[in-house]
């Protein structure tokens, strides 16, 4: 794998310094962008934000549920019906005489998820009458029909791959015993076979990391030589340390998708579970929220810890700090991550951390953290217990996250690096 790691700006004649200085028009795109909706979101909402400090005009063009911009971020908003938010009910007659909105309600009708070819085919629409009017396009993993069709054009095309979701899909297969639940898994994943055909035709991606980088050549069949690494970053002056806040004993903190295997959620419950008789007063902060009905509900009741789990959903960016200032130790139970943003973000606020070595975890925590191997319950649990019983090594690890954090992923480094990027993009056209 040769995938290139940008740390400057590219090599390129004096004669071209000029046009280095020059700002530049960036469309930014996202399907879905709102920053609580998943990592793609947070993407969106830092990354623009830190373009535009560089004084450069950015334009996200996003579908619904839509982002919290800066006011130096002007955006477009491309509606949908947004099933997944208002449900199949909240559609009326008239809105399905329109063909993608017809297309939309039938396809979340049986299980599937059309939002990336639906964003793309309104992006294509849009931007019919406005070519030119940007020097480059930087799609969030749409990777859909329509955008490809800038690729055609004359205004150069970034792609950002986080990871490739056919990773998530392999997970959730391998945990449903179900066949007819591994039907609705295989209907609802029916939009990588547009993603993958788009992908091997960019000439330019981007990626998160090495991991990332290698799986994408691997399940996307893109040329190592068309991707770039460029790590995320977190906004180290929001996730820090506070001083004001007390640390509670024995409290754990995790963000997962309770219900998404890849998460790893399970895995830690188990180790919580064989923690228990050592350390009785142990609680777990989990930012998300399990289905009443669903695997991991069920998997909490038959362990006995429900009364040792405090639920928070849809918490904002300063209550989740808050959380984090309590909690004792953090911890990644990840079966894969494409990149990890919560463990930037509980090193970011000073908080041992312990993470599995699912993908990309290792690169981004580095010595920062204890790193476990994924899906074992029992180095989890011992490695939790370490740092529980040793203050000295969390003392440790929390000045050497933070450290991490501010060195390696801060935002406007992100940005800098992504600019020298598109430059180079620009160059080639």
């Amino acid at each position: 794998m040769n995938a290139k790691a940008y740390t400057s700006a590219t090599q390129r004649s004096r004669s071209q310094a000029h046009d280095d200085e020059q700002p530049l028009r960036i469309a930014l795109l996202g399907y879905r962008s709102a920053p609580h909706s998943g990592g793609q979101g947070i993407y969106v909402k830092y990354l623009s934000r830190s373009l535009a400090k560089l004084g450069h005009q950015v334009t996200v063009i996003s579908g619904p549920p839509y982002p919290e911009l800066d006011d130096s971020v002007s955006l477009v908003q491309l509606p949908s019906l947004d099933l997944y938010e208002h449900g199949l009910r909240s559609v009326t007659p008239c809105q399905l005489l329109n063909r993608l909105n017809l297309i939309e309600w039938f396809s979340k009708l049986t299980g599937g998820f059309a939002e990336p070819w639906l964003f793309g085919e309104r992006f294509s629409r849009w931007y019919v009458d406005r070519e030119g009017s940007f020097d480059v396009i930087h799609d969030n993993q749409t990777l859909a029909y329509g955008i490809l069709k800038v690729e055609e054009g004359r205004t150069p095309l970034v792609t950002t791959i986080h990871h490739p979701i056919t990773r998530d899909y392999a997970v959730a297969l391998a945990a449903e015993p179900k066949w007819y639940l591994r039907l609705l898994i295989h209907r609802w994943h029916g939009f990588l076979r547009m993603q993958k055909r788009v992908a091997k035709r960019l000439s330019a991606v981007v990626t998160v990391s090495q991991a990332s980088a290698i799986d994408i050549a691997a399940d996307f069949a893109v040329k190592p030589e068309a991707i770039s690494v460029m790590p995320l970053g977190v906004d180290i002056d929001v996730f820090r340390p506070l001083s004001g806040v007390q640390r509670e004993p024995f409290r754990l903190m995790t963000t997962a998708s309770a219900d998404a295997p890849l998460k790893g959620l399970p895995v830690l419950l188990k180790a919580m579970a064989r923690l228990r008789p050592q350390f009785p007063g142990l609680m777990l902060t989990l930012i998300g929220k399990p289905k009443t009905d669903g695997e991991t509900r069920r998997l909490i009741n038959s362990l006995g810890l429900d009364e040792a789990i405090d639920y928070r959903h849809g918490i904002s960016t300063e209550e989740m700090v808050a959380c984090y200032a309590k909690a004792t130790v953090a911890v990644v139970p990840s079966l894969y991550e494409g990149f990890g943003l919560p463990a930037i973000e509980a090193m970011a606020c000073g908080v041992p951390l312990v993470s599995t070595n699912g993908g990309a975890l290792p690169e981004v925590v580095g010595e920062a953290g204890q790193v476990v191997a994924a899906g074992d319950e029992q180095a989890l649990a011992s490695a939790i217990a370490g740092l529980l019983s040793s203050s000295e090594e969390r003392e440790r690890l929390a000045a050497a996250g933070r450290d991490r954090a501010i060195n390696e992923y801060c935002w406007d480094r992100c940005a800098e690096r992504m600019v020298a990027y598109y430059r180079e993009v620009i160059a080639l056209c």
